[in-house]
């Protein structure tokens, strides 16, 4: 099992671990491939790793302001906001296209009526979805984090899965191109602020990854924010890591301030990273420290993760008490969120 093959010995590494997101590398590095196998290495004779660095963090920078400027996701204070909030009611869009994503998972872009307009979401928040079928006396109404981009002009993007007991997900696998849905938000999350935290730690499961998506890339497409991430990604099986390539991206574009660790229950024969459920062990090990200054630790996916890691919520509104390997390891309630 994961926990007892890396994560043993790895108390004397553990300073090791976190140090890729809280200090400079000099040398070039790659994948948690790497990661893993260093631990595994160690786990078997002892010894020392060493991430490897980068390149030049300033020209990082500069390429990330260029592809923001270059690119269609670009912030306009004229441009008109689709969804406003306060006493603004849902409102109808038409879906463009579907993107099948696994065997459960697609991907639904729902156009606006002007194509400048961007959504109006701020990160992080979602949306609320409605639809009441012929045979439902309610309607059900389910909360989504898009994937796109908040600035981009036209249309969002929802990646859905598709539960066999869930009205609105087996509506949204049933919807054809030209159908409508009812949406309306903002519904805020958190709000997130440049530099807001020195080392943020997105713990996720499943579907539980778009709120993380969302505030991951507000961070890296913004120059002057310097916020350290590392993502802890749970899933059955391979084929069900949503987002993995963006998630990629952003590794390959921001080694020394991003890492992910993915975890598989059912991982295919060659997987060398981890094996079994997120452990408490892992999470020591991997992200940043209680007593590191100003760190956040966010929680999202089914309840079984929240019961573990962090206790759940009460209400959208009442964050409830902290329980679980988070609280074991000394975290404070004002150190942790539960989307």
């Amino acid at each position: 099992m994961f926990a007892t093959r890396i994560v043993r010995p790895a108390t004397q590494f553990s300073g090791h671990v976190r140090r890729y997101a809280t200090e400079s590398t000099t040398k070039s590095g790659g994948s948690n491939t790497l990661l893993y196998g260093a631990l595994g290495a160690a786990a078997i004779g002892g010894g020392y790793y060493a991430f490897a660095g980068t390149k030049d963090p300033v020209a990082v920078a500069k390429d990330t302001a260029a592809s923001v400027k270059s690119g269609a996701a670009v912030p306009s204070a004229s441009a008109e906001k689709v969804f406003r909030g306060g006493d603004q009611g849902f409102i109808s869009l038409a879906l463009d296209s579907v993107e099948n994503i696994n065997h459960n998972t697609k991907k639904f872009r729902f156009k606006f009526e002007d194509p400048e307009a961007v959504s109006g979401l701020n990160v992080a928040s979602a949306i609320l979805t409605k639809y009441k079928g012929p045979e439902m006396q309610k309607p059900a109404i389910r909360p989504y984090t898009p994937t796109s981009d908040e600035d981009e002009k036209g249309f969002i993007d929802l990646v859905v899965k598709k539960y066999p007991d869930g009205p609105m997900s087996t509506h949204f696998h049933d919807m054809e191109p030209g159908q409508r849905l009812d949406f309306k938000g903002p519904i805020t999350k958190y709000q997130w602020e440049t530099n807001k935290h020195n080392h943020i730690a997105l713990i996720a499961g499943g579907t539980g990854i778009t709120p993380m998506y969302q505030l991951a890339r507000q961070i890296f497409k913004n120059p002057d924010d310097k916020t350290k991430v590392t993502l802890v990604f749970g899933n059955i099986t391979e084929e069900d890591i949503l987002l993995k390539r963006e998630f990629e991206d952003l590794e390959q574009k921001f080694p020394q301030r991003f890492r992910a660790f993915y975890v598989l229950d059912q991982p295919p024969e060659k997987w060398q990273q981890g094996k079994g459920h997120i452990t408490k062990d892992l999470l020591k090990t991997v992200i940043p420290g209680p007593k590191e200054e100003n760190v956040k630790i966010f929680v999202c996916g089914p309840p079984g993760l929240y019961k573990a890691i962090s206790g759940g919520k009460k209400s959208p509104a009442d964050q409830g008490e902290l329980a679980g390997y988070l609280q074991e390891l000394g975290y404070s309630k004002d150190q942790v969120f539960k989307f």
